[in-house]
């Protein structure tokens, strides 16, 4: 005899109210899964069926779990710091004086932002470079692998904006001669650096600039490219390619064309 709470929730799931959220209703078919990750926002990027050794953790993961928990310390730590910063010239570099000075623990809090940032670089190197020792570019991989360079630079461009925040002297001159690198492209590099500046010079123009695309634009840039690229993965069967999956689907179908027209 079912209890009192199973007959609750048997009965809220017959409500309009739970029905208008969740289309597919309760049941334990194959069709009302799949129906509840197809119509659920969150659960539709992973596939209705994977293997059970896809969710077994292992040496794959190390690496890229790592990466993203570094990028996800990097949010926290810095929507705090964010709190105590203004992306003014007169202003910038007094905040950062009291985040070291007079703010509680607000040392730790910019070393912990600042070295999750290193290791995020590290981790992510670290990450392609196994990818790539695997052979994990080979279709049909290879979309996901562009994805994975796409992320490897906005990682790039992340501790590249960041680092004119502080607005010291070495953040100033280091952002000085990179802007002046990228002017000497041929044809678009001063277009670029007048873009990249808001000016001809590292201002106040410049600061606003980076703090916009370090704290709005790159990390929205690089949460819709972790969600495809962990989608993919999950799609693809995993990082790597085995030996028993099957080779790409234009191969089979090449050979029946040669077959055909002898």
């Amino acid at each position: 005899m079912p209890s009192g709470f199973t007959t609750f929730v048997e009965g809220l799931g017959r409500t309009r109210v739970w029905r208008s959220i969740f289309r597919s209703g309760a049941g334990q078919s194959t069709l009302h899964r799949s129906l509840a990750i197809q119509q659920s926002v969150f659960l539709h990027l992973f596939p209705t069926k994977v293997r059970k050794r896809m969710i077994a953790v292992g040496a794959t993961w190390y690496l890229g779990i790592l990466t993203l928990g570094t990028f996800l310390l990097l949010v926290i730590t810095g929507i705090l710091l964010m709190l105590y910063y203004h992306p003014s010239v007169p202003q910038a570099y007094a905040d950062i004086k009291d985040l070291k000075y007079v703010v509680s623990s607000g040392l730790f809090l910019r070393n912990l932002h600042r070295w999750s940032a290193h290791a995020m670089v590290f981790l992510a190197f670290a990450h392609m470079f196994r990818v790539f020792y695997r052979g994990a570019y080979r279709p049909p991989r290879e979309f996901n692998w562009v994805v994975g360079v796409i992320l490897l630079l906005v990682t790039l461009l992340l501790s590249y904006t960041g680092y004119l925040l502080p607005w010291d002297q070495l953040a100033f001159w280091a952002i000085t001669v990179g802007s002046n690198i990228s002017a000497a492209v041929p044809v678009v590099g001063d277009k670029f650096h007048f873009l990249l500046l808001g000016g001809n010079q590292v201002n106040a123009n410049a600061l606003l600039r980076f703090y916009v695309l370090h704290c709005a634009i790159l990390p929205l840039t690089a949460v819709l490219f972790l969600v495809v690229h962990l989608w993919r993965i999950r799609k693809d069967g995993g990082l790597y390619v085995r030996k028993s999956e099957p080779k790409d689907v234009e191969e089979p179908q090449a050979g029946v064309m040669a077959k055909e027209k002898q």
